[in-house]
């Protein structure tokens, strides 16, 4: 008689994570409603909505909505709104000081706030690295990415390689040197060399291959989050694991948890942060 296998635990996680077996994924659900700053790209559209008018078509979506900003009232505009937004500061979690406090070879973390950072450097590490994409806007050079070491220099990506800890931020950070991916401009040429993991850096395609990853704070409603989170993934040894409220999931969600093949953990996502921090 074939034995069903039991779905993972948090302390199935834990030791994921202990082990260096297993990748946080970070989404901005882990901050919950009362963050200072936006946490969904529903939110953040609305906030640039707010700070200059946009038609009520587009408003209710980040990536044209910053199009359109980018497009009336230049680039500049656009990042200056968006550090404006992100001004205020961002505690670090119990989440994000557990997961300072491990050996994680890789991080990944898919929005624009810098409490990881702040929590890397809370824990007195300095044997990792973040690796931010960047916009295309500007650039010159075949550039997808920037590497920067804590004190927030930028170095040479071919260091990433040395260090214990690589914190991914796939989509860019406000507040730092680099720049973020939010219009559809930015995404245009990313998306067309995605399928072929040009934007993701050597050292990401490198650790993934040991790793399994589980999405925390994480929605794929949107397609563009799915394509990231598809492609980040993609050649990863898994298992990938999802903590969600299965009751709250779309009809894409599910299709992508069964393409994908992640294990789904049916509860709030509260009490995975409480049984994990």
């Amino acid at each position: 008689m074939t034995q069903i296998p039991l779905p993972p635990s948090f302390a199935d996680i834990r030791a994921g994570f202990a082990d260096g077996r297993l990748a946080p994924y970070l989404g901005a659900g882990v901050f919950g409603p009362d963050c200072a700053v936006p946490t969904t790209p529903l939110a953040l559209s609305h906030a640039l909505n707010a700070k200059v008018a946009v038609s009520g078509r587009i408003r209710d979506n980040l990536w044209q909505t910053a199009q359109f900003i980018e497009s009336r009232r230049h680039r500049k505009t656009l990042s200056a709104l968006m550090a404006e937004i992100f001004r205020p500061e961002i505690a670090a979690l119990p989440l994000h000081r557990y997961l300072a406090r491990l050996p994680l070879p890789l991080v990944v973390d898919t929005w624009y706030d810098s409490a990881m950072r702040t929590a890397l450097i809370e824990a007195g590490r300095t044997d990792w690295c973040e690796i931010q994409g960047i916009t295309r806007a500007g650039e010159n050079g075949d550039i997808w990415t920037r590497a920067f070491d804590p004190a927030g220099n930028e170095i040479d990506p071919a260091a990433a390689d040395g260090v214990t800890t690589v914190l991914y931020k796939p989509h860019g950070a406000v507040g730092t040197r680099g720049t973020v991916l939010v219009s559809d401009s930015d995404y245009v040429e990313v998306l067309t060399e995605i399928d072929i993991q040009t934007p993701i850096p050597a050292v990401v395609k490198a650790r993934r291959a040991k790793l399994g990853f589980v999405f925390l704070g994480c929605r794929f409603d949107d397609q563009m989050l799915r394509i990231f989170a598809r492609q980040i993934a993609k050649r990863s040894a898994g298992p990938h694991i999802w903590v969600a409220e299965d009751s709250s999931l779309t009809r894409n969600e599910r299709a992508f948890l069964a393409e994908q093949s992640i294990a789904l953990i049916d509860a709030p996502l509260a009490d995975a942060l409480a049984a994990l921090a």
